[in-house]
């Protein structure tokens, strides 16, 4: 088995988290490698990219990150700024992956489809610490390569998984049809961009990227008439997706709920309380949408906003010890059960919450938040700072977390799309979730909602 020592540090994504990981890595002496799937960094962020985020930028820049770019001269954006997701990527996640110090350690069209221990599998126990990982890596072209690592880090976010439409976490009869057909989009698509104008649509959610939906629809059918938009949430009131409002500590976060409830109580949009989705039926390029009470709806698209899931099938043949709920690390979970959490109620936490038995395996960013919807970037930055430490053993700044976050509310929120805007400065309009995913790109699921536009 070769010395794990001399092995650089797996991370898996290539998204903010994974890219701040690299460089509070590097600024701890480790040799980081970086593992993308996508084409580019930043790849699932460019899928939302016509998104703005709720949080402004300054919690947004990572601080090792920022040391970096700064060395390259770098100018920071406006702190105040809210960016889009395609900002984040552009204004951001390029310019740090081009620095001298990330150029080089970075691997784009690399796909992790597994991660084992060298040399045993996940019932041999004996010298299991020492040995080094083992990534099993598609790339572009379908070359199968592995690559061992002293440690991994996988931060490759949820947005690749995005959660089936039954209420019991299972799809309903129709669905697989009905997604192949395009009658069920992908999470967050560009409403503005062709397909949804003079035509029926339904957004299936009750979480903040269904809110965005939900408002973004509203904002084409003034411009558009003819086009219907629906929202069908499982809840018997839409009070929760209404949010903090004016008690909320990020002002655009905060409108949403508010322009939200507008939309509703002018009836431009059809609210469906208590809908639970049982079934899709697809006929001449529409699709009957048919609930538990027996209520259906013809609708021409449906916009699923239930939520995303960690993909864990790449490590199972890795020790972890998860929340049976939320399939977050186990003693993350209580943290961040959105039954009691929003984004700024979640405490800070580092390697000692996301240590898993398996030595030197962390989960990190969205994916650390399994099915939970509370997660922020700044979270994510947190996480990483304290793992680095971890593994340069610095236990006493690995165990150092703090965190301020903005209290209450909802995760994502959309906003005008003029030039400029601030959280201060902003009271209506536009497209944006997230999240993560941010996020983010922050995920959905009616009941545990969830949106942060998965990263």
């Amino acid at each position: 088995m070769a010395p794990s020592a001399s092995l650089p540090v797996a991370v898996i994504g290539a998204g903010p988290v994974g890219l701040a990981a690299a460089a509070h890595l590097l600024e701890r002496g480790l040799e980081p490698l970086v593992l993308e799937a996508g084409p580019t960094v930043g790849a699932a962020i460019r899928e939302w990219g016509h998104v703005r985020v709720f949080s402004t930028w300054k919690y947004n820049l990572d601080a090792a990150s920022v040391r970096l770019l700064e060395r390259s001269g770098w100018e920071a954006p406006r702190p105040t700024a809210l960016p889009y997701g395609a900002q984040i990527v552009s204004d951001y996640l390029e310019p740090l992956a081009a620095t001298p110090e990330l150029k080089d350690r970075i691997r784009t069209g690399a796909r992790v489809v597994a991660v084992s221990r060298q040399g045993m599998d996940k019932g041999r126990s004996q010298g299991r610490d020492e040995a080094p990982f083992l990534l099993r890596i598609v790339h572009d072209g379908g070359q199968v390569t592995e690559l061992l690592a002293r440690a991994v880090i996988d931060a490759s976010g949820t947005w690749t998984m995005p959660a089936p439409l039954g209420a019991s976490g299972l799809p309903v009869p129709g669905e697989a049809a009905a997604r192949a057909a395009g009658l069920v989009t992908r999470p967050l698509p560009d409403v503005s961009a062709g397909g949804f104008a003079g035509r029926r649509t339904l957004v299936i959610g009750s979480g903040h990227s269904a809110a965005n939906m939900v408002l973004d629809l509203a904002r084409l059918a003034r411009a558009n008439p003819g086009t219907e938009v629906l929202w069908a949430i499982r809840a018997a009131t839409p009070a929760r997706a209404y949010g903090g409002g004016d008690a909320d500590q990020l002002p655009a976060r905060g409108q949403l709920g508010a322009r939200l409830h507008t939309a509703v109580e002018t009836e431009a949009v059809r609210l469906l309380t208590g809908f639970h989705t049982t079934g899709l039926e697809t006929y001449n390029g529409d699709v009957t949408v048919h609930a538990a009470d027996g209520r259906s709806v013809d609708v021409d698209r449906i916009i699923p906003a239930t939520g995303f899931r960690p993909d864990l099938s790449i490590l199972s043949e890795l020790r972890l010890d998860l929340d049976p709920a939320v399939d977050a690390p186990r003693a993350l979970g209580p943290l961040i059960d959105p039954d009691f959490h929003s984004c700024g109620t979640v405490p800070a936490h580092g390697a000692k919450i996301l240590a898993q038995p398996e030595k030197d395996f962390y989960l990190a960013g969205v994916k650390s938040y399994g099915r939970a919807p509370t997660f922020l970037m700044a979270t994510g930055y947190e996480q990483v700072r304290s793992i680095a430490a971890a593994l340069a053993g610095d236990a006493e700044a690995a165990d150092a977390v703090e965190l301020e976050l903005p209290e209450t509310g909802v995760c994502s929120t959309s906003i005008p799309t003029g030039a400029g805007e601030t959280a201060e400065d902003t009271c209506c309009g536009g497209p944006v979730p997230v999240p993560a995913t941010i996020g983010f790109a922050t995920g959905l699921q009616h009941g545990r909602t969830s949106e942060s536009v998965p990263l």
